[in-house]
């Protein structure tokens, strides 16, 4: 018959311990945040835009279910940190407005992925 090993109270006051000093670590990186990304459109904004090679304004506002002035302010900030590119043209007489993640963008998504997946993984080993 198999014992069952359980740790010693020494052992798990060091794991409390060790998990509480990562989730402390991860917590104190917070505000290293994106916070141009961290902003619930322009979050939804780049990562639809990493999923599509494109998307047009009317695809962005209907995808994030938000009004035309949130969408325009939202991607012109993004558009001003330069993760994303805008293209305008006409089909015929209507406008057309089409976004793109530039690689930067790429990159500062992948970053902040990174940082909340690191957060996650601390506060789930509490």
């Amino acid at each position: 018959m198999a014992k069952s090993v359980q740790p010693t109270t020494r052992q798990a006051k060091t794991q409390t311990g060790v998990r509480a000093l990562q989730a402390l670590q991860a917590a104190e990186r917070a505000p290293e945040l994106d916070n141009l990304i961290h902003e619930r459109i322009r979050l939804g904004i780049v990562s639809a835009l990493a999923a599509n090679e494109s998307l047009t304004f009317s695809a962005l506002k209907e995808l994030l279910k938000t009004t035309d002035g949130n969408v325009s302010v939202h991607a012109r900030k993004l558009e001003d940190a330069g993760y994303i590119n805008c293209t305008k043209s006409f089909e015929g007489r209507v406008p057309k407005t089409e976004y793109q993640l530039t690689d930067a963008g790429r990159q500062a998504l992948e970053q902040y992925l990174d940082h909340m997946e690191a957060l996650i993984h601390a506060a789930r080993e509490r």
